[in-house]
């Protein structure tokens, strides 16, 4: 049974995320900037932490013809004329490119193949352009989707090794790194180096469980939740900005298998909607927190 055939994205359609100290006339200020070079808004989204003194946010999906054409002037135009006197962090760009995204994993397969499976189908908003792995087990399932497969060998004497031919591999291919089950711990080096954010699914809602084994400690613990968590990347081991967490129900009743298997399900679908947002700029950062539109 094949997919269901996707509509073409439109690339006359950009997105616009703007961050800067909130006041008066930010959003006067990107309205005209576009209405004067012809583009129509489509969808806003605004925040303010506090607006007196607080951080704003702004995402803007517009409609501007011959996109492609004109954003390179575009971004410069807007960097002159709105972020500068306002003092804004901006990123402008067209929808219809999508995120190039390397997927780092170890030996557990199901949120790797789902996001593959999902990409396949045109229900993700990425292109998955490298699968690089500490093991070689799950290549000829990668095989099956026609994405490149590194067997990159890791262990404590060859790690600034391993994280230097992986930097090397997907240097300027990738404008996102997702760690989909991958059990190593990225060095700040590593990070400094493929200069692109990265997304790791955790496999419980942090901070509880933190650690190997979580569902058995959940379960020796008798807990009625399980959950995972979808978070940014940062030197600091599972304490990047967090950006989608879910749960589950889960009774005494249930074995070791059942609580696994339940888990392994909400991290499949927490990953996904983190890695999907961050692709379609629905995510902007407000120092160790996230706004998500």
């Amino acid at each position: 049974m094949q997919a269901s055939p996707r509509t073409a994205p439109d690339a006359d359609v950009g997105r616009l995320l703007v961050s800067c100290e909130d006041g008066p006339g930010i959003v006067a200020a990107v309205s005209a900037f576009l209405h004067a070079r012809g583009a129509n808004i489509l969808q806003s989204d605004q925040d303010t932490t506090d607006p007196v003194g607080g951080r704003f946010f702004l995402r803007v999906v517009f409609r501007m013809p011959d996109l492609m054409t004109w954003l390179p002037a575009l971004d410069e135009e807007f960097a002159g004329e709105v972020a500068e006197p306002f003092g804004m962090w901006f990123r402008l760009r067209a929808a219809a490119v999508p995120t190039r995204v390397a997927v780092f994993v170890s030996r557990y397969d199901h949120c790797l193949l789902d996001l593959l499976w999902r990409q396949r189908r045109g229900d993700l908003p990425a292109d998955i352009v490298q699968v690089v792995s500490n093991h070689p087990d799950l290549q000829k399932e990668v095989a099956g989707f026609d994405v490149p497969y590194a067997h990159i060998p890791v262990t404590k004497d060859t790690k600034a090794e391993a994280e230097r031919q992986q930097a090397e591999l997907i240097a300027g291919r990738v404008d996102l790194v997702v760690l989909a089950r991958y059990m190593q711990v990225l060095s700040g080096d590593f990070l400094e180096r493929i200069g692109v954010p990265a997304i790791n699914i955790h496999h419980s809602f942090l901070p509880a469980f933190a650690g190997a084994g979580p569902y058995e400690q959940a379960r020796t613990r008798g807990v009625k939740l399980v959950g995972a968590t979808a978070h940014y990347v940062t030197e600091v081991l599972d304490e990047g900005p967090i950006i989608e967490q879910d749960v589950a129900r889960i009774s005494h009743r249930e074995s070791l298998v059942d609580i696994t298997r339940r888990g392994a399900d909400v991290e499949r679908t927490v990953l996904a909607r983190a890695v999907s947002w961050h692709c379609q700029d629905r995510v902007l950062l407000d120092g160790q927190t996230t706004i998500v539109f």
